[in-house]
Formats: structure tokens, C-alpha cells, sequence
């Protein structure tokens, strides 16, 4: 059958090429290159976490002269510049597929493509397979990553030409899934069996509550679908257990392994111990968002942008074919950002009488809002929205550009920024303690079962402060918050929050989930701690005094003790307990032990269960006590 036609969007493809780049050096030397295939390939694996083998490697092109073309895409720009995409493209191919053979690696192996690259005849008709054929490689080893960077016109013939290669057994994959909104769209298009969730939210996914909650809904996505997901760019152990234990099945990156012209077959064996362990990640609590972790890039939309010199009838036609567009960007040749270009306006201007024949043919630099404010993708959403309660009403209304190190990243509007706040807000009041923003009892619980449903050690540790309500009484209920802010303070200060879960069950009751060894130090540590920052806290008359005196019911003079904390510590070995509702019945049980003790005391239970003692780095843990401050 002859080639479909390609419904693919390339600027370069409709414009003349000049004859000074047609004989320039790079010209030349990109052709050799495609002739004589001067191309390196390097394999990164992707490692499936339920398997523990290599689900396949991605093929990452490598050009050799790389004083002209240091990396794969100067060389990809210079060959779209030329018009030599589709000849790259297909010495790419082959250069790969056969190095691939060559090496004899296991699994699937992950060709990149662009859109435009499958209308290539030699891709359809037969060349390509026949390729395959002599390197005994099926079709169904092959997954076809799409790159997102043309745009697709017409959705139906690309599901056309894809039913095409899928009927040879090739698979699918989108690439960088949460770049921007066109490949959420391609997805729900194109129907693809794996999708790649971008590196820039798996890195420090860990520690990042919205990324977190992204993710979590991207595996949702891809449940409803039936898609596989990919997570790229995992660089560390901390984002490599939080994407495990999410369930995203896939897993590529530095942590797996980094891209080699001869690529380990089997899984380091560093990387399957820490995919064995029983150790569990600690979820980023959703009520710290509100802060200064999340930032203006949480709001960039990838809205595509024009240089100053294309002229206003390009960019009216722009506006024509993509309703949805709201603003476009103009940005200098360095990727400084210049202006916005938008929408109501310029078909506004354009729309009088003799406008269009006037200024059509003009550079659009003529038309756009130079009054732009720029905001940095690093900074915090609070000071965003003091910002923009700051600037014109036209910026609230008609968005910012959004910079990464003075480069043009995308679009922010107000509206978002304002859903975003608030939807944050929302769940911080239903989950989160509004004194000290740490997680409250639905997120208690379900770490507590994740850690039991893992079979994994930990300890339970419920910390109360003694003597509070007197404490309260005398000094008022802000001092009272104050005080049990300092011991939400301490305890997160001490715990790791790699391993650690701080929860504050309510009023002066905390419970923290240890995963780490030397938990026994560090809850001695918060006692230390705690005896040396109450004291500002109280009067210098109750400290000399060693205690707090307060009126009863009978207006009676009662001497009370200084406010001290007490811990309950309960060792918890896989199997030794059924439900969180166990777990905290015993662990209040323990911290009434400690209750009993004197002064500033932990209490370790080990009546339940015989806890290692290696876990700890010190000797045998036993009730401990530490003197209440005079």
C-alpha cells in the first residue's frame, strides 16, 4: 500500500533552505555522517521491579564528532534545519537495531521515533522488517518510543499509520508523560501499552508532596487504561522506594544503571538488595505543600513559543488552529523571553479594516506585550501569590512566563495557582494537624498498615507531655501551643525522614514510626533535647521552685511537677501484630508505662515481641530515665 500522508507540523519542511547552510561545513559533515552511519549507541536498562530482570534497554544515539555536534540533539536540530530528519532517523535505526543483535541483549528494546519519522516509506513498507528479519529480532521486541517534539495535526491518519506497524506486532510508548498537555491528549489518542512519566517528577519525589500525589495519579491513569508506567530520571535510593511503593512497575535511571555501549544483562546486585528490603518509603505528607516546596513550576503550562521575527499571519493562523491557545510566547534566538503574544488582542488588531493586509506580513515582535511579568520556576507558590496581588490586572488575567535560569519555560495564569492553594489547603484540614501541620490519624494508620502489610521491623513510639494541663492552666493556652510545638519540632528534627514517620495524633499526643536502627538514641536525643528547651518556656520562680502551682477546684493551692515528656517504645516484629488499632492500643499502653517513670523517661515494651537488639547501636534498651529540669 503507498505511504500514508503525514500529518505532522514542521515549520522547516515549509520553508526554503538557504543556500549558505546547504554549503556550510555542518551540512556536509551531517551528510557523511548518515551515508557512513558515524553513529554511536549507548543502552540504558529498564528494570522491572516485580520480575527483578531487565524489562528491555532504550537505544540513546551518540554522534562521534562531537567538537560540531556535542550531543544527540544539536545534531537532531542541525538535521531538521537541513531537512535530513527522515534520512537521520532511518541510518539511526539501523544502527541501533543492529548493534543491538550484535550484542545479544535480553528484552525489549526502546527505539525512539519521531511522529514524522513513521510516515517514512522505509519505516511502513517493508524495509525496516526485513532488517529485523535477517537479525532474528521480532517486531514484538520492539517498542516505539514517540518523542513528543512536533505537533500532530491530525490525530485520525496518525492512528492510522500506528494500526500499521501494530498490525507487524511493534508496541507503543509516549515519552515524558506531565511535559505538557499534549501528551496527555496523545495519550488518550493514540491508546499506547507504555507511557513514561517525565524524570522532573520522579526526582525528589521522595520529599516533594505534590510530584508524590502527581505520580499517584498517573498510576491510577495508567490502571484505568491498561498501560504500563515508566519512571525515568530515578537518580536515588529515597525516589526509587517511593516509586516501588506506589506500584509503578517500570524503573530507569542512574540508580538502575546509566546508559553503556555494553549494558549489564542481568540487574546490579546493590540495586535488588535495596529492592528486597523490607524497608518502606515514608510518603511526603500533602500537608506541608502549602509551602515553600512547592514552587511556580508546579503551575507551567509548556505553551509553545514563536521568535520575534515570525510574522503576525503565522501566528494568527497559530491561534486558528489550536482554540485552546490562549498566549503565545515570544522568545529571543537565547531563549530569553521577550513578550506575550494574545490571543483576544491580536485578532482584535488584525480583525479592522486593512489591518491584516498591513501588519500581516510583519515580524508579530510589532504586536506583543512587552508589560510581562517573569517569575523564576524555583519560586515558593506563598511568595507568587503576594506577587501577583501586587501586579496589574491584565497579568491576572492574561498569565506570566515562567523562567528556568532566565530560559523560557512556559505559561503560569492566577487562576491555577489559586485552585492550587486551595486544593492543598483542603486536604491539609482533613488530614493534617492545624497546629503543627503534621500528618494526624488517617495517615497514621495507613503507614502503620503499609509497614505491617510489608513485614517490616519498626518501632512504634507514642510521645506525651506529663504535667500539660497544669502547665496550660498557669501559662494559657498559647504558651500550651507553644509547648507542643516545640515537641513536633523536636521530633521531627530528630527523626530521618528517609525512614521516620512523625504523626501528631492530637493535643500533646505525637506517635513516630521508626524504621531507623538507632532509634533508641534518638528518642533519648529528643528527651535531652526537650530538658534543655522547655526551660525559656517557663518562669525563673518555677524553675528555682522545681514545679507549678495552680489553684484546684477548691481554690486549694497544688503543687504540680514541671511539664517532662514521656515515651513509649514498641518494638513491632513482622507478624506480631494484626491491625493499626493493635498497635496503638499497645503503644499507649507503653507510653503509660513511661508515664509511671519520673522526669523525662522512655519506656521500651518488650513484653509483645523480642526485639533485636542490633537494631540499636547502643546496649540492651531498658526503661530509661532522665532527671525533669530544676
Amino acid at each position: 500500500m503507498p505511504p500514508l500522508p503525514c500529518p505532522v507540523a514542521s515549520d522547516y519542511l515549509q520553508q526554503q533552505i538557504p543556500q549558505t547552510l546547504l554549503e556550510s561545513g555542518e551540512h556536509r559533515l551531517l551528510r557523511q555522517i548518515i551515508t557512513e552511519k558515524m553513529l554511536d549507541v549507548a543502552f540504558q536498562p529498564i528494570l522491572g521491579l516485580a520480575s527483578r530482570n531487565h524489562l528491555g534497554y532504550e537505544a540513546l544515539i551518540r554522534p562521534r564528532h562531537t567538537e560540531v555536534f556535542p550531543g544527540p540533539s544539536e545534531l537532531f536540530a542541525m538535521a531538521e534545519r537541513c531537512g535530513l530528519s527522515t534520512p537521520l532517523d532511518h541510518a539511526c535505526r539501523e544502527v541501533i537495531l543492529r548493534r543491538f543483535a550484535e550484542l545479544g541483549l535480553p528484552g525489549t528494546l526502546f527505539l525512539n521515533a519521531t511522529p514524522n519519522s513513521l510516515f517514512d516509506h522505509r519505516f511502513q513498507n517493508g524495509e525496516t522488517q526485513g532488517l529485523l528479519r535477517s537479525l532474528d529480532l521480532p517486531a514484538s521486541r520492539i517498542v516505539i518510543e514517540i518523542t513528543e517534539n512536533q505537533k500532530i495535526n491530525d490525530f485520525g491518519a496518525f492512528r492510522e499509520v500506528l494500526g500499521i506497524f501494530r498490525n507487524k506486532g511493534f508496541r507503543f510508548a509516549i515519552d515524558d508523560l506531565g511535559q505538557g498537555m499534549s501528551n496527555l491528549r496523545m495519550w488518550t489518542e493514540i491508546h499506547p501499552e507504555i507511557v513514561k512519566i517525565d524524570r522532573h517528577f520522579i526526582d525528589g519525589i521522595a520529599e516533594d508532596a505534590l510530584k508524590f500525589q502527581l505520580v499517584r495519579a498517573m498510576h491510577g491513569m495508567a490502571e484505568t487504561c491498561g498501560a504500563f508506567l515508566i519512571a525515568e530520571g530515578v537518580e536515588r535510593q529515597e525516589d526509587f522506594l517511593a516509586v516501588r511503593d506506589i506500584g509503578i512497575p517500570f524503573v530507569q535511571g542512574y540508580f538502575v544503571a546509566r546508559p553503556s555501549p555494553i549494558p549489564e544483562k542481568q540487574p546490579q546486585r546493590s540495586v535488588l538488595e535495596v529492592l528486597s528490603g523490607s524497608r518502606i518509603s515514608v510518603f511526603p505528607s500533602s500537608t506541608k505543600a502549602v509551602g515553600n516546596s512547592v514552587t511556580a513550576r508546579a503551575l507551567v503550562q509548556e505553551v509553545q513559543a514563536v521568535a520575534p521575527t515570525l510574522n503576525c499571519e503565522h501566528v494568527f493562523h497559530l491561534f486558528e488552529e489550536q482554540p485552546e491557545l490562549r498566549e503565545l510566547a515570544v522568545v529571543a534566538e537565547d531563549g530569553a523571553p521577550l513578550g506575550l503574544i494574545h490571543r483576544n488582542k491580536l485578532i482584535d488588531d488584525l480583525a479592522r479594516p486593512f489591518r491584516r493586509e498591513l501588519y500581516g506580513r510583519r515580524p508579530c515582535a510589532g504586536l506583543m506585550d512587552r508589560a510581562i511579568l517573569l517569575i523564576d520556576e524555583s519560586m515558593p507558590i506563598q511568595d507568587l501569590a503576594r506577587q501577583l496581588t501586587r501586579a496589574t490586572r491584565s497579568v491576572l488575567h492574561e498569565g506570566f512566563i515562567v523562567t528556568e535560569q532566565g530560559r523560557y519555560l512556559g505559561i503560569g495564569y492566577s487562576q491555577d495557582m489559586v485552585a492550587l492553594i486551595t486544593d492543598m489547603q483542603i486536604r491539609a484540614a482533613r488530614y493534617a494537624n492545624p497546629l503543627t501541620q503534621l500528618p494526624g490519624n488517617v495517615p497514621i494508620n495507613e503507614h502503620i498498615e503499609r509497614l505491617l502489610a510489608n513485614q517490616t521491623r519498626f518501632v512504634a513510639c507514642y510521645a506525651d507531655l506529663d504535667a500539660f494541663k497544669p502547665f496550660n492552666d498557669v501559662y494559657g493556652y498559647r504558651r500550651g501551643d507553644d509547648l507542643i510545638q516545640l515537641l513536633g519540632d523536636l521530633l521531627v528534627e530528630t527523626a530521618d525522614p528517609r525512614e521516620d514517620f512523625v504523626g501528631h495524633i492530637g493535643g500533646d499526643d505525637f506517635l513516630v514510626l521508626f524504621q531507623s536502627k538507632d532509634w533508641q538514641s534518638r528518642c533519648e536525643r529528643v528527651l535531652a533535647l526537650f530538658e534543655r528547651r522547655v526551660r525559656p518556656l517557663l518562669s525563673e520562680e518555677d524553675l528555682t521552685r522545681g514545679s507549678i502551682v495552680c489553684e484546684n477546684r477548691s481554690g486549694q493551692l497544688i503543687q504540680h511537677s514541671l511539664p517532662a515528656l514521656s515515651i513509649g517504645a514498641l518494638p513491632v516484629e513482622p507478624g506480631s501484630f494484626g491491625s493499626h488499632h493493635e498497635i496503638s492500643a499497645a503503644a499507649a499502653e507503653a507510653k503509660k508505662q513511661a508515664k509511671r517513670i519520673p522526669g523525662n523517661s522512655l519506656f521500651v515494651e518488650r513484653r509483645r515481641a523480642a526485639y533485636p537488639i542490633t537494631l540499636d547501636a547502643g546496649p540492651a534498651a531498658q526503661p530509661t530515665t532522665v532527671a525533669p529540669c530544676r
